[in-house]
């Protein structure tokens, strides 16, 4: 009779451990820039089985979150850079001690896959493979992602603004990758970790030091989440050690 009874509330034990998990399971949107998409969808899964919440993954270039966050889109935790979360913070749309600086990533110049590597080694081994591409793609800077407005801006300081722009196939979101791979583009000029997860695409090499530009995100709760226990688990996940390994994976960096 007690081995039944102890059978029957080791049963009911896990049947309320099991009822609480599900009604504390919580939905949460994650609005995050392209170049951080890669890493947070190789994370989810394992986060999703272990706390029993759903994800769902929204991107775009961080001018074009600030704006739909600004705007009064709902969601849970946002990945942006740190200027960003920073100014929606200050507008009362993040929690500003929320706020974990999560990776770091540089630009990275692509070609399609089985197409001779050019030089990039050097300032000048850069400019001039610029110069002989037929076609150089990279974000538009009019759609506010990081990696756009930078280019556009070092075009100018190198002196070549105005033969590349000649030439240029600008793309508003996504992976710049995809013109070279569909062959639309020659070269193209992207953050790294929106570079290596494309099929039919390959890394050349990083920016020269002198010139590369690295980029930090960083996640930020909402103000008006209804989950914030799970939102803060979810910030938790993506800047402990067991994101290290992936960030790497994806051609990003640990932010110090």
């Amino acid at each position: 009779m007690n081995l039944h009874i102890g059978r029957a509330i080791a049963f009911a034990s896990v049947l309320t451990f099991c009822m609480s998990a599900t009604a504390s399971a919580a939905e949460i949107k994650v609005l995050t820039a392209g170049a951080f998409k890669q890493v947070l969808l190789a994370l989810v899964p394992e986060f999703e089985k272990q706390s029993g919440h759903k994800i769902t993954v929204d991107n775009g270039t961080a001018g074009t979150l600030k704006k739909r966050i600004e705007g009064g889109e709902a969601f849970d935790v946002a990945v942006i850079t740190p200027v960003v979360v920073d100014d929606l913070a200050s507008k009362g749309k993040i929690v500003g001690a929320s706020k974990v600086n999560l990776a770091t990533v540089g630009v990275g110049v692509v070609v399609k896959e089985g197409a001779p590597k050019p030089d990039v080694s050097t300032v000048d081994a850069f400019k001039n493979t610029l110069l002989m591409a037929k076609s150089v793609a990279y974000i538009d800077p009019a759609s506010g992602g990081s990696s756009g407005i930078y280019i556009d801006k070092l075009l100018e300081r190198l002196g070549i603004a105005d033969q590349v722009r000649a030439k240029a196939k600008l793309k508003k979101g996504g992976h710049v990758a995809d013109l070279i791979v569909s062959g639309e583009a020659e070269l193209g000029l992207h953050q790294i970790s929106e570079i290596v997860p494309v099929k039919g695409a390959a890394l050349v090499g990083p920016l020269p030091k002198e010139i590369q530009n690295i980029t930090t995100y960083a996640a930020g709760m909402s103000t008006t989440t209804k989950n914030k226990d799970a939102a803060h688990d979810l910030i938790k996940m993506l800047s402990g050690s067991a994101a290290a390994a992936v960030l790497k994976s994806k051609g990003m960096d640990p932010a110090s």
